[in-house]
């Protein structure tokens, strides 16, 4: 049964709208688009590169299928990671306004998307991977779908745009797996599901 990994680029106030440039995504006049880039190294670099050897697919909201598919297939050289992995394994877009795909291996989730889900968690393998994909995110965590975070965190509050936990997320909690600081403050988080929050009373 793979695991729902989720990968995200977040701001400290969550905010993950937009990261990669200006007008990647403008919903709600957002203004900041393009925020990431100013903190981009070798290290969160190669974590992301590393983030994709183990997944099997991927699992995209409408808005970053049309950004992938209108830049990952101009991608030809066989050693690059990323356009290799997204090129050629399966991806499974969940969309309202799509009537049909065209990037290879690519597929629509239709009718029950979140039935559609559960079947594809039922298929061997490792990992089925969401970037970006802020709406469908939504639905992942209001279904307690997510097994895996992992979250890429900058140095900058934006106080407005998408965020990654919205209304409805459901309780949880999690155990550190892996962190990582980058030469420009950026920190690696990556946190697997470890059941729901214990509670207790501070003091005596």
């Amino acid at each position: 049964m793979p695991k729902i990994i989720v990968n995200a680029f977040l701001t400290l106030d969550g905010v993950m709208q937009a990261p990669g440039g200006p007008d990647e995504d403008r919903d709600g006049g957002f203004l900041h688009g393009g925020w990431q880039a100013p903190y981009a190294d070798e290290v969160m670099g190669r974590l992301v590169t590393q983030g994709f050897a183990d997944a099997d697919g991927f699992l995209l909201g409408r808005k970053t299928y049309d950004i992938f598919a209108n830049y990952w297939p101009q991608i030809a050289d066989p050693d690059n990671t990323i356009a290799t992995a997204l090129n050629s394994r399966p991806k499974y877009v969940a969309s309202r306004s799509l009537e049909h795909v065209a990037w290879n291996n690519a597929s629509l989730l239709e009718g029950d998307v979140v039935a559609e889900l559960r079947k594809l968690r039922d298929r061997p393998g490792q990992t089925l991977q969401t970037w970006g994909s802020t709406d469908l995110l939504q639905t992942l965590l209001q279904n307690d779908l997510i097994d895996e975070y992992r979250l890429f965190i900058f140095p900058l509050v934006l106080g407005a745009g998408k965020r990654l936990f919205g209304h409805g997320t459901v309780p949880m909690a999690f155990e550190q797996v892996e962190t990582a600081t980058s030469s420009k403050g950026a920190t690696y988080r990556r946190l697997q599901r470890s059941g729901k929050p214990a509670y207790g009373q501070m003091g005596a």
